[in-house]
């Protein structure tokens, strides 16, 4: 048991106490308030892990940025408060269907409540939701609805819009007042990142993209000589039936309709060699449109410098590998 013991005094920020561990080269440094009870821990390997991630979201303290999601339920308002109190610097309103009564009076309440809380609203395809969940008070959008790979809604309720067409149009109306457009839903390969960013996403979500990574929940397991994991969508009759149903009004229905389904994904290895990969492939994509950013590419694309052509089937497959008896994909 040692009895030279370093500890840092609550507030601390993260350099000051890097500066600490680096003078008494330790590997551990406490954080203990006024009663000495410890309230953080340190290590030295939190020192080499923002040399090795310098791009790394973090806040004005070094501290890696962290989101949380809440439904529109009045329940939701003590979660809302606890996540606040626990440190979340962005709350993502978890619904279908955005553009609901529900979701404008708890944004409304949010913001009233914690002014300074990054609220994302959404999920919403056409510019009058889109409005409406801005006029509540909402920082961020999500632009999506049916559009996922393991989502059904368009099938099941005839209910959303091709996506690039629901992101163009909402983040043109999004950007006259400030507010940033995520494109969630639809994502499968760089080539879509590149064509939701040109269209005014400031960033896309990607769920069966970064399903088969290791870092992901659940485990691998093979099936037909291939190693997989399983990826539901939240309207799957499985994730109903382990509290999704809440997200779809379901909770005091005796009949369920899924909105998605349960399937599995191909292992795609550690995203430290992954999301590499697609970050080089976004960059190559900007360098062949011949830009070096992306507010300049979404600039090009809203002035008309940059148009875009509808690709009949022919012009799709032709523009896909064709010709070999069999090819293998090192992405795959």
């Amino acid at each position: 048991m040692t009895r030279d013991l370093v500890v840092a005094t609550e507030p601390v920020s993260l350099p000051e106490a890097n500066e600490l561990l680096r003078k008494s080269k330790k590997g551990k440094l406490p954080v203990v308030n006024d009663k000495f009870e410890l309230v953080s821990l340190i290590s030295r390997t939190d020192i080499a892990k923002a040399n090795d991630y310098p791009m790394s979201s973090v806040d004005s303290g070094k501290s890696l940025l962290c989101g949380a999601a809440v439904g529109t339920r009045l329940k939701d308002r003590d979660r809302f408060l606890a996540l606040v109190d626990a440190g979340a610097d962005v709350i993502v309103l978890d619904s279908s269907q955005g553009d609901s009564i529900y979701q404008r009076d708890m944004v409304t309440w949010m913001k009233a409540r914690v002014p300074s809380v990054q609220v994302v609203g959404g999920n919403v395809v056409t510019r009058r939701q889109a409005y409406h969940l801005i006029q509540a008070g909402v920082d961020g959008l999500r632009v999506g609805m049916g559009v996922g790979s393991i989502c059904t809604t368009q099938e099941v309720c005839a209910c959303g819009r091709p996506q690039a067409s629901a992101v163009y149009h909402v983040s043109r109306l999004a950007r006259r007042f400030g507010v940033p457009v995520v494109a969630d839903g639809g994502i499968g390969n760089t080539g879509h990142i590149i064509k939701a960013l040109s269209l005014g996403a400031s960033c896309v979500m990607m769920g069966s993209l970064l399903a088969g990574t290791a870092e992901t929940p659940g485990d691998y397991f093979f099936q037909d000589g291939v190693r997989l994991k399983r990826y539901r969508g939240m309207g799957s009759l499985a994730a109903m039936k382990m509290g999704s149903e809440k997200r779809y009004f379901a909770s005091d229905s005796k009949v369920m309709v899924a909105q998605g389904v349960s399937g599995t994904v191909v292992d795609k290895g550690s995203l430290n060699a992954y999301v590499p990969y697609l970050l080089t492939g976004v960059k190559h994509g900007l360098q062949d449109l011949g830009f070096k950013d992306i507010e300049s590419l979404q600039a090009a694309v809203q002035s008309g410098f940059i148009r875009m052509e509808l690709r009949s089937v022919a012009a799709q497959r032709e523009g896909d590998v064709h010709g070999l008896h069999s090819h293998s994909s090192s992405s795959s």
